[in-house]
């Protein structure tokens, strides 16, 4: 008999108790592997540290951080380092596990790993967000490692953080270790593309999506959430395809324009500003109002959880692109089925990113760099060989593409497990 974990108590719509219910779906489809299914509902290890540094003015600070390992049956642990004040162990938890399930969903020899710190990096000096990212990579030095755990950027870090990773982990082990982390700077063993990679993926699944479902992309409306790297570059992408982008959401509220917002000037000042300050070019509306706004796809590129069935009632979207992880709720994926809107989920839509992160972890191995369009040629083939598997298993047993994720990525997952045994 296995005990439930004891060190977190997931509600139904958490980001834990979330995977969780996605999990519990495909078991039906596992067959004799479904013996196997609570290797998937636990993390193999979770790691909580202290991060104590110095403040600029003398005082000292202590933040809590995290780095779960989910499973890695299949290959190290992958997965990114978000920094942000709502981190928690369960949210890292869930994260981890969708990265478990990413990876194999495309197949990639990884397993999922996840990792953040407390804390609002907006409040920090340059040199305390140095000092508190080498202190967290000197605490969890203790499991990864090129061959072990490779993080990489997630919210609120970058390439310089990812630099810091990789040198003080370097410093502690007496090598120079480039591997160690994926999303560097180009200098340090970075890979082009790396950067608009999982705004690529969600570009290249929903064009296949719409494709399928016989929507035309020119003159299709988009409405999108969460403006960073990933919404910005699928807009970026989808526009350049003929849509409108109607409605785009951030942090400092939502702008709508039913005729198509316009990009090129929109972007600047959303990265600097947000896109409220960009008060000539539509109309600044409620962020609620965000998901009345008529659209043909929706792509919600921000936290987990935005969707909920409530939103999921109001959408006019007949697709939506995951852009974000863990963005729709079960009970509202359950609503946006029985209305006929075709979900892509987050672990298939957004693994662009993860793609050109093994990319780069092999480029680094072999010292041997591939140009932009090498790049993105082999992100396109694998994303639509990883889609097109997945569009035939739903097919044939008439889920939902998320069930059919799942269900391809549970098998490979679980057929590893069974196949190394457990030791002793």
């Amino acid at each position: 008999m296995s005990e439930k974990l004891s060190f977190v108590s997931p509600t139904a719509n958490s980001p834990w108790g979330t995977y969780l219910s996605q999990v519990d779906r495909v078991v039906p489809y596992l067959g004799p592997l479904a013996r196997w299914v609570e290797t998937l509902k636990r993390p193999k290890r979770a790691l909580i540290v202290d991060v104590p540094i110095e403040m600029d003015d003398g005082t000292i600070a202590h933040f809590e951080g995290y780095r779960v390992q989910h499973n890695m049956s299949r290959g190290p642990g992958k997965g990114g380092v978000r920094f942000h004040p709502d981190v928690t162990l369960e949210e890292v938890m869930a994260l981890s596990a969708w990265m478990t399930i990413k990876t194999a969903a495309v197949n990639l020899p990884y397993g999922g790993a996840k990792g953040g710190i407390r804390v609002d990096p907006k409040k920090l000096s340059l040199q305390e967000l140095e000092k508190i990212t080498r202190r967290y990579t000197s605490e969890i030095g203790i499991i990864i490692g090129p061959h072990t755990d490779i993080p990489a950027p997630d919210v609120n870090t970058n390439g310089q953080i990812m630099a810091w990773m990789m040198d003080t982990y370097s410093m502690n082990v007496g090598g120079t270790a480039t591997g160690v982390v994926t999303g560097k700077p180009l200098h340090l063993g970075g890979s082009l593309g790396r950067v608009k990679a999982t705004g690529r993926g969600v570009f290249v699944t929903g064009r296949e999506a719409a494709r399928r479902l016989g929507m035309d992309l020119r003159g299709a409306r988009i409405a999108v959430q969460g403006f960073g790297n990933v919404g910005s570059v699928a807009a970026e992408l989808f526009a350049e395809a003929g849509a409108k982008i109607v409605a785009v959401q951030d942090h400092t509220g939502t702008i709508v324009n039913t005729n198509g917002l316009d990009l090129a000037q929109l972007i600047p000042v959303a990265n600097k500003e947000g896109v409220v300050a960009f008060k000539s070019g539509g109309d600044i509306v409620p962020n609620e109002d965000f998901w009345n706004v008529a659209c043909d796809i929706l792509i919600p590129a921000a936290l987990e959880g935005q969707i909920t069935a409530e939103r999921a009632q109001k959408t006019t979207a007949k697709l939506v692109l995951e852009g974000a992880n863990g963005p729709t709720v079960p009970q509202a994926d359950d609503i946006l089925a029985e209305r006929g809107v075709l979900v892509v989920p987050d672990v298939i839509c957004n693994a662009g990113g993860v793609t050109v992160s093994y990319f780069e972890w092999v480029q680094d191995f072999s010292s041997f760099f591939w140009d932009e369009d090498e790049i993105n040629v082999r992100l396109d083939r694998i994303m639509m060989n990883a889609l097109n598997q997945i569009w035939d298993t739903a097919d044939k047993h008439k889920i939902t593409l998320r069930t059919a994720t799942y269900a391809v990525a549970c098998e490979r997952i679980l057929m590893a497990r069974q196949e190394r045994g457990l030791y002793p």
